[in-house]
């Protein structure tokens, strides 16, 4: 029997095995259908606040609110007295007859509904509510007179008369809480460090899209908020360290001569400055504050066009300082780091927080604030971001410190220049940020591969058949499951690291800062962000945004068979999964060329599940691998590659 020429000098073996069975027709696939507007977003592109190019439509308008902010810290009674005004501009078209806060303590209160375990307090004791100077009672929910009503984390005011739209509504508050224990998520008290979020009464948001946000907090989901300029006063014992969201306005009242003049050297200087130092801190020694009146001092704070204000305070708090080059020099943003001196690693988290900042700066866009504070908060902080503040948990090796720090300062860009809904689209703030977490780290660790670990954290979901879709409400996922930190998290990241391969790095970059540029100090929805991508590519990609954002479908390429067929080899590609992607696939010949053949995603859409790929015969082929560099995230890898048996006499 007459033979090719190939088959008489190879065996060819297709791995693995059981790929070698008698080709059966396999399943039919499904089809991803285009994804379809919201009637909320199409109605938006109609008035022009949006466009289906990604950019802010031309009549785009968002409110505005002006806090001038009081708190006094107890710490004998571990309470929190506050009071402060907010001035709300209506910039919308719409008559606002009522307005909507946010009372997060309110999530500690006994009968608070939540979604996570929590020390319970009394809550946020309301003290006083006015509208326009007027003192208003508190009301039932349906009662629809003047007043404000109350519902887990939510309050809503009726003011005596509605307001209009380019009109302003002054409110005031005053309240008082016991700041609850270590175990409250995000902010709390251990026996040494209050770190103060969520802390004051503050305005919801309202939009074009979807009117009043008012999901309740419940504990896991985090926040969507409104921009806004602050004027905050903050009030603790004299001797203790106070650092929060904007620039200290009277350091000359609340700091010693010598604490001021190292954090003057420190915004000129390229090292490491030891602004408070541990033999400066505790009764008998150097003191860092200067001694109040009563044994108290006020700190103040003003902060422009932020999301909110958050603060940690101690008496044990040491300070370092440095600076980070955030563009052309002088370009500078103040890097500020407290902690206690028993904390360990934290010696070197103004190293970490100044490389963060200055990766970060290069990677996306200059980082615009006037300084990033990292402080040694409780544990259950574990790595939680605020405009120009994280807390951080304790006891971290080099790689966590380094790690959670990145990625708290990484949401400086994402939710917090980038306002996206991050209750309701988790993915749009968490998995960004895990993305450029994972390259600082590569650069910071020279090579270091956080992407894999996501990849793999995904996988897991995908093969314990846990996984749960990304376009679901940040309260919905099944609680404990782990599904809301794979969705939000890691399949993200990983399906921005496929973005990028598909798109190549020049183009994904060039779209990825375009979405950033666009929505600064703004609120995108999601389809603005896929909008601005393909507006960018000039593609429609809405096969990928409908396949890893709505869908759990898995990837799973396979070759099924490599074989002589005349004067070509033929290389049978099966797509196994549900996932459609193209196939990058790499052959390999005896004189080490690679000839890279790409199986377009169209193959797949049209419905096939196998497609044949012929090369030719010469030079010899000794290797098929699809998807070498690991650009898509295929849960079965082990099917993917070929290599050819040497020849046996």
């Amino acid at each position: 029997m007459r033979t090719s020429p190939i088959a008489s000098l190879l065996l060819f073996v297709v791995v693995p095995v059981a790929a070698q069975a008698p080709e059966r027709p396999p399943p039919p696939r499904p089809r991803p259908y285009p994804v379809f507007e919201t009637p909320a977003f199409q109605q938006a592109v109609e008035r022009g606040t949006r466009t289906r190019s990604g950019r802010p439509g031309s009549n785009y308008w968002q409110q505005w609110t002006e806090y001038r902010l009081e708190a006094e810290l107890d710490p004998k009674s571990h309470r929190l007295t506050g009071r402060g005004t907010a001035r709300y501009f209506n910039r919308s078209p719409d008559t606002l007859r009522v307005v909507y806060v946010h009372l997060y303590q309110n999530l500690f209160a006994p009968r608070a509904p939540r979604n996570d375990e929590v020390p319970v307090t009394t809550g946020l004791e309301l003290e006083r509510v006015a509208a326009q100077g007027q003192t208003l009672a508190q009301r039932e929910p349906s009662d629809t007179a003047s007043g404000y009503a109350l519902h887990a984390t939510i309050m809503r005011i009726r003011p005596r008369a509605p307001l209009p739209p380019g009109g302003t509504l002054d409110l005031e508050f005053a309240w008082a809480f016991t700041i609850p224990e270590d175990g409250a998520p995000r902010m709390g008290r251990d026996s040494a460090v209050y770190y103060l979020a969520y802390w004051y009464p503050q305005m919801a948001v309202y939009d074009d899209l979807n009117r009043w946000q008012v999901d309740p907090y419940m504990g896991n989901a985090e926040f969507y908020m409104g921009y806004g300029d602050y004027d905050v006063a903050i009030t603790v014992p004299a001797g203790w360290l106070v650092a929060a969201t904007g620039t200290l306005v009277n350091a000359d009242e609340v700091l010693s001569s010598s604490v001021r003049e190292r954090l003057a050297l420190a915004r000129s200087v390229d090292t490491v400055v030891h602004v408070v130092t541990a033999g400066e801190r505790g009764k008998g020694k150097g003191k860092a504050t200067l001694t109040g009146r009563r044994g108290k001092l006020t700190w103040r704070f003003r902060a422009h066009n932020v999301r909110d204000v958050a603060w940690g305070t101690s008496a044990q708090y040491v300070w370092d300082a440095t600076r980070a080059v955030v563009g052309d020099k002088p370009d500078t943003s103040a890097i500020y780091t407290l902690y206690r001196p028993t904390a360990r690693t934290w010696d070197q988290s103004a190293r970490y927080a100044r490389h963060s900042v200055e990766f970060l700066s290069r990677f996306l866009w200059p980082y615009p604030y006037p300084h990033m504070t990292a402080v040694d908060g409780i544990a259950s902080c574990g790595g939680m971001e605020y405009p120009m503040m994280t807390c951080i948990g304790r006891d971290r090796d080099t790689l966590g410190l380094y790690s959670v720090t990145v990625h708290e300062i990484a949401h400086m860009w994402f939710p917090m220049q980038v306002g996206s809904d991050e209750k309701r689209h988790s993915w749009q703030d968490e998995g960004l940020t895990r993305f450029n977490q994972a390259e600082g780290m590569r650069e910071f660790f020279n090579g270091y591969d956080r992407f894999r670990q996501s990849r793999q954290g995904y996988f897991a979901a995908v093969r314990g058949g846990w996984e749960v879709e990304l376009m679901r409400h940040g309260d919905l996922y099944p609680y404990g499951s782990g599904a809301f930190g794979v969705a939000s998290y890691d399949k993200m990241a990983t399906n921005l690291v496929m973005l990028r391969a598909l798109l190549g790095e020049e183009t994904f970059l060039r779209a990825y800062r375009e979405y950033g540029r666009r929505w600064l100090n703004q609120h995108p929805a999601p389809y603005d962000f896929w909008n601005t991508f393909e507006d960018v590519a000039g593609r429609d990609l809405d096969w990928f945004w409908r396949t890893w954002w709505f869908e759990t479908w898995a990837l799973d390429q396979a070759i099924a068979a490599v074989r002589p067929a005349g004067d070509s080899v033929e290389i049978v590609i099966e797509d196994r999964g549900l996932a459609p992607m193209p196939v990058r696939l790499a052959v390999t010949r005896a004189d080490q060329s690679v000839q890279w053949v790409e199986v377009p995603v169209d193959v797949w859409l049209a419905g096939a599940r196998r497609h044949v790929v012929r090369v030719a015969v010469r030079p010899e082929v000794t290797e098929v691998v699809i998807d070498p560099k690991e650009g898509f995230a295929d849960v079965d890898r082990t099917n993917q590659a070929w290599r050819r048996e040497a020849a046996s006499h």
